[in-house]
């Protein structure tokens, strides 16, 4: 088995100009596939409402149901560097939240933690890395604040715009955190970002010239359901059509009764099967019933 990757092997693989090999995984067989496949990172993202939950967004999942998802990729991934993602409201409101809530997932089995914003989140972040927990920034398209982005829209996109990218980046690195994601901006925007920090910096629709990729596992498998497909996602399957064929094959054979078949029958001892089979015969044959047991006694008394 391959050694645990770290902080110091995703280092390293950034002085090796390597790029890291980023998805997300929100259950314990995505993160068993991803971990075999030899997968840096898995991040256990807050996107799990919409892959996993069928919501609109990221807004509506809880700390309760990220830990169910973080728990069952930290089964499989004891290999891969796993980031769990903070939800919405899980360390905006104190210092005190963020770390309570990070640390759960550190208990849970997570290498790191994950958060959005720059500048104005830099406080939190601090207090995470003070209470000794690795934090991942997020910047440019951040879903938790899609109402103050008008919606799923391009980021970095004039000069002004990296500049505050650029702001808040070193923002977050002043505060600890040891690597930012950046998600849906120009490839020029991100290189510009990622050459003024001195920290990882990864990218989601970011373009190559970052430390690493992230994907969304549903997107490059093509089982996402919804009408959300990212410019910057490369489906490399379409396994969502194939589940839907199997089922609708099934669903022939059961009415069909063509499933099960004798080979999907489990085997008996010739002489119990006919012992059983007489017995159900007998069974099958009309019993005198307590009711009329009674009757008749009644009448031969009488």
């Amino acid at each position: 088995m391959a050694s645990k990757v770290t902080l110091r092997t995703l280092n390293a693989l950034r002085e090796r100009q390597e790029p890291a090999v980023f998805v997300t995984a929100y259950d314990y067989p995505t993160a068993t596939f991803a971990e075999r496949a030899g997968v840096d990172m898995i991040l256990v993202g807050d996107s799990a409402a919409m892959t996993m939950m069928g919501l609109p967004n990221t807004l509506g999942v809880g700390m309760d149901e990220m830990i169910v998802f973080v728990r069952s990729v930290c089964r499989a991934a004891k290999r891969t560097f796993v980031v769990g993602d903070l939800p919405f409201l899980s360390y905006q409101p104190s210092d005190e939240t963020a770390v309570l809530n990070a640390g759960r997932f550190i208990a849970t089995g997570c290498d790191a933690v994950k958060c959005e914003g720059g500048v104005r989140v830099a406080p939190r972040v601090r207090a995470m890395v003070d209470a000794g927990i690795n934090v991942m920034g997020h910047l440019g398209l951040t879903p938790q604040n899609i109402g103050q982005l008008s919606g799923y829209r391009v980021q970095g996109k004039s000069r002004a715009a990296v500049d505050k990218l650029v702001d808040d980046a070193l923002a977050l690195q002043e505060a600890g955190a040891f690597a930012i994601l950046l998600e849906a901006m120009p490839a020029v925007a991100a290189k510009y970002v990622r050459d003024h920090v001195d920290i990882l910096v990864y990218g989601i629709g970011a373009g190559p010239h970052v430390d690493g990729q992230l994907v969304i596992s549903h997107d490059i498998l093509g089982n996402f359901v919804g009408d959300i497909a990212p410019r910057f996602a490369k489906q490399y399957a379409r396994v969502g059509a194939q589940i839907e064929e199997v089922f609708r094959t099934y669903a022939h054979e059961v009415r069909n009764a063509s499933f099960p078949a004798p080979e999907h029958c489990y085997p008996i001892d010739p002489a119990q099967e006919a012992e059983i089979r007489d017995c159900q015969l007998h069974r099958d044959t009309p019993l005198v019933t307590s009711d009329t047991l009674a009757r008749l006694t009644a009448s031969a008394l009488s």
